[in-house]
């Protein structure tokens, strides 16, 4: 039953309902229990939770005495603000999911953590290079200095391997060093993989007197954060800790978005318009485009939309074959037939089962523990090569192949991943000076909350082939569902 029906009416009245019925109406319905799952604080805010004993000695938000910006009554963030993790609801359905919530990121109007001018924090990068890690450098520092006074800010170089290096591994940074960062590609700390010693990095921690640690990294980064905090409790150190996602490819669950995505989108953009130019000028030209996207497609899903060149966007959470009836060169001949030309997009990650691989390659990892991708990309373009030769040997064929991963991650930010960090920056910051801990800032729905950091280290983001965008794709680009035949 549709609780949100209107309600029929029978008699005289009939007409007069029937005809209010095609008018806006109002219904009341009665939503699920709300969980709100909460994140850690410091121990030292728990023990100055709010009571009447603990009033005065309370710390007011220096952002209230700001020589310049009065902030409005509604500037602050209350304690009973919250995002809700569903933006939408099955009104009808008989056993609806409890609804999830998480705390609004943002200001408060009293800090959790005394003295903010006393703070010292800790800034560091870690793994693969995404448009926008030297923005969010920039506004964590500026954000630190100019809202509330913090002038001990450290850049730590080398990733989480710098907590336990060296005097030069650890940079104070100031806002006229950072002014033009958000201009430069790249980490101007400088970023490695793997290195994490969990006894030494906290000992460093604590060594260098930091109070607060502000980790940009991804899935990888996250899981280290976690870690750190459990042992940031384990030893009962008022130490705060938040973790920044970064990852281009977008895997990252919960939030609406990762920042650089954006960036990488437009920059994948450019590369497949060249290669669409080169099939385009060439006899039975195929371009062929690699895309960051270990486990899931976003980048190729995006740039495929945004395209409307491409003719066949292939990604991980998709399995393809190449030949035989609905595979992926029945499906290219007829395509070039028609057209002259096709632009294959595909993800790194997309068709790893096709590529044969040695025992020990099965087995190998890189340094953040992921398994080893084989490159599709080459691949594809042999595979690509052996068919045509073997089964149209008569006819003109060229492959154009363009792979370009490390041009997109080493650009700057565009205009929009650009706002997007100087919000999660100030998020961080804001949600630390609140006391709180073991947290990631990020957008639900559209709304900065907070969560766990847990919860975002594990949470995955793959492409929803269910959902309405991949059916675009498929509307896009007319390419086949790559479902074999059970006959």
């Amino acid at each position: 039953m549709d609780p949100t029906a209107p309600t029929s009416s029978v008699g005289d009245n009939g007409a007069a309902a029937a005809a209010d019925a095609t008018g806006p109406t109002d219904t009341t319905v009665t939503l699920p229990p709300l969980t709100l799952r909460d994140v850690p604080r410091l121990p030292s805010a728990l023990a100055s939770s709010p009571s009447p004993a603990a009033a005065a000695t309370t710390t007011t938000n220096p952002i209230s005495r700001h020589p310049y910006f009065h902030p409005p009554p509604t500037f602050y963030i209350s304690a009973g603000d919250v995002s809700l993790r569903h933006a939408f609801f099955d009104l009808a359905s008989s056993s609806p999911s409890p609804l999830v919530a998480y705390r609004r990121a943002g200001p408060r109007r009293e800090l959790g953590v005394g003295d903010p001018a006393r703070a010292r924090a800790a800034l560091v990068t870690c793994g693969g290079l995404c448009p926008g890690l030297n923005t969010v450098l920039r506004e964590l520092v500026v954000g630190l200095h100019e809202l509330y006074g913090v002038r001990d800010v450290f850049g730590v170089a080398a990733g989480y391997r710098g907590f336990y290096g060296g005097d030069e591994d650890h940079v104070r940074l100031e806002p006229a060093a950072v002014d033009d960062w958000h201009k430069k590609g790249g980490t101007v700390l400088k970023t490695t993989r793997g290195g994490f010693d969990l006894g030494k990095i906290v000992d460093g921690i604590v060594a260098r007197g930091y109070t607060q640690i502000y980790a940009i990294g991804g899935d990888g980064t996250m899981r280290g954060a976690v870690a750190i905090f459990q042992e940031f409790k384990r030893r009962g150190l008022n130490i705060s800790i938040t973790g920044i996602p970064k990852t281009v490819d977008n895997d990252i669950g919960i939030i609406d978005r990762s920042f650089g995505f954006q960036t990488a989108v437009e920059i994948a953009q450019q590369a497949i318009d060249a290669a669409h130019v080169e099939a385009v000028s060439a006899v039975n030209g195929v371009g062929l485009v690699k895309l960051m996207g270990r486990s899931t497609g976003h980048i190729a899903l995006h740039a495929t939309l945004s395209s409307r060149d491409v003719d066949c966007c292939l990604i991980p959470e998709v399995d393809f074959y190449l030949e035989g009836k609905g595979g992926l060169f029945e499906f290219l001949y007829d395509r070039i037939k028609k057209k002259g030309h096709a632009v294959i997009v595909v993800a790194e990650g997309a068709g790893q089962e096709l590529i044969p691989r040695t025992d020990d390659q099965k087995r190998e990892q890189d340094e953040s523990g992921n398994i080893v991708f084989l490159d599709v990309g080459p691949f594809l373009k042999s595979e690509l090569g052996r068919w045509w030769k073997r089964e149209h040997p008569n006819e003109l064929f060229t492959v154009k192949y363009i792979d370009p991963t490390y041009m997109i991650r080493a650009v700057p930010a565009n205009a929009t991943d650009n706002l997007y960090c100087t919000l999660l920056a100030h998020s961080a910051i804001h949600g630390v000076m609140a006391g709180f801990t073991g947290f990631v800032p990020g957008p639900i729905n559209g709304t900065y909350s907070y969560i766990p950091l847990e919860d975002v280290a594990v949470a995955k983001n793959p492409v929803d082939v269910n959902d309405h965008k991949w059916a675009w794709v498929r509307s896009v680009t007319n390419q086949p569902d790559f479902l074999k035949s059970q006959a």
